[in-house]
């Protein structure tokens, strides 16, 4: 397990297709060639300009991305959803882009089509029928793909306020649309008018499965990016920060675990022992561990707690009382931190052992062999002394083997 990478959103201004863009290729624009390169891929036409430029607004700097057309005549894109969904299917993309960008116009048709009451394949993109539009998408989509992987997370979104012209008339704000995809963002009113966040911002957002606030665990800032938008508020910079933090080796959150609990206090020890080792060999099942307790009437009983993944929580559940006498169990789920780690096969006299090697936080490494494999087929005759110690030394060979590549 190497670094891990999280990127935060905080649209002060608001959030756009080329606002999102500029950010991410402000903290990284060694990206822009990729990023047009893609857009072009996609059908942009070559009457298109496509740019990355530095801007300022007398309060910060960053960058804006410039998708302009010619002043006559510019070729318009597919309107439909059907139609542009085809032309991208057969674009030279990279499958995983291509994906991406598809799945991001599939989160902003189905916003048109339950605002519009028609079916998904019908929507036609009135206001984001252009060029510009689409390349803001597959722009985005190639840039998700280059940090990935990546989690994501959006500071509070601002709401806007007024009315903007479509070819359907006054639209309120948010946009039909783009209300539909901020269901269930965090939103606030900092008093500013106008259009906030876009459809296309919207769908982008939406796409990225963004979170509230940055996953538990030590976070190191490592970088910073400010895309512009076109327009200019009032009193505030219409930018959206982007915040790039980094984990290097120490704790983290890892998926969710399903925990079980449980007591007996009616069954033999013998027997005991033999399902829950039966527990520990089901799929699903991380660990499963046994405390002695005492029950009512003073009888003593053994507390058993197991670990499961979510989604095997079920399947373990029904194996707890297939392999014990309880009648009955509590369950939870909750979130669990682990530390990187990786195993490695060492040699020894008797045969190789496999070591686990654990980064702890501020670059503490540890190892651990496997007991039960260091003695070889001469196991029999050795004892626990000679066990460990050949185990303690396998550990210290490896440590040491792991701190001078590092060193190298």
């Amino acid at each position: 397990m190497g670094q891990r990478r999280h990127l935060h959103l905080d649209p002060l201004g608001g959030l756009a297709g080329d606002m999102f863009l500029a950010a991410l290729l402000d903290a990284h624009p060694e990206h822009a060639e990729g990023t047009f390169a893609a857009m072009r891929a996609a059908g942009l036409p070559d009457s298109w300009q496509t740019r990355l430029v530095a801007h300022d607004d007398g309060v910060l700097s960053g960058r804006r991305v410039v998708i302009e057309g010619p002043s006559e005549g510019p070729e318009a894109p597919p309107g439909h959803f059907s139609e542009i969904r085809a032309d991208l299917n057969a674009a030279p993309l990279r499958p995983a882009v291509r994906d991406r960008a598809i799945a991001i116009f599939t989160e902003l048709a189905g916003a048109e089509a339950a605002v519009h009451g028609v079916a998904l394949d019908d929507v036609h993109f009135h206001e984001i029928a252009d060029w510009d539009s689409v390349a803001d998408v597959v722009g985005a989509a190639w840039l998700i793909e280059a940090f990935a992987p990546v989690t994501w997370s959006v500071a509070p979104l601002p709401v806007g306020s007024g009315r903007i012209m479509s070819r359907h008339g006054p639209l309120p704000v948010p946009a039909p649309a783009a209300a539909v995809l901020l269901q269930g963002f965090a939103m606030h009113d900092d008093g500013i008018a106008g259009e906030r966040v876009t459809p296309t911002g919207a769908a982008i957002l939406r796409h990225l499965r963004a979170e509230p606030r940055l996953p538990p665990g030590p976070w190191r800032l490592v970088g910073t990016g400010s895309g512009f938008g076109t327009k200019r508020l009032a009193g505030i910079s219409n930018v959206l920060r982007i915040v790039a933090y980094q984990q290097d080796g120490g704790w983290r959150q890892d998926e969710q675990v399903g925990v079980i609990a449980f007591e007996v206090d009616d069954q033999s020890p013998e027997e005991l022992a033999v399902g829950l080792e039966a527990l520990r060999a089901t799929e699903g099942v991380l660990d499963v561990v046994q405390l002695p307790a005492v029950g009512k009437k003073g009888r003593l009983a053994a507390h058993v707690q197991v670990l499961a993944r979510p989604e095997r929580l079920d399947a373990a559940i029904e194996r707890c009382f297939v392999e014990t006498a309880t009648i009955g169990l509590r369950w939870r789920i909750e979130a669990r931190a682990v530390l990187a780690r990786e195993m490695v096969t060492v040699a020894a006299p008797d045969g190789d052992v496999a070591v686990k090697l654990v980064n702890r936080p501020g670059g503490v490494r540890s190892a651990k062999a496997e007991i039960d494999q260091t003695t070889g087929s001469g196991q029999a005759a050795r004892s626990s002394r000679r066990r460990a110690a050949e185990a303690r030394a396998l550990e210290r060979e490896e440590d040491g083997a792991g701190d001078r590549g590092k060193g190298g």
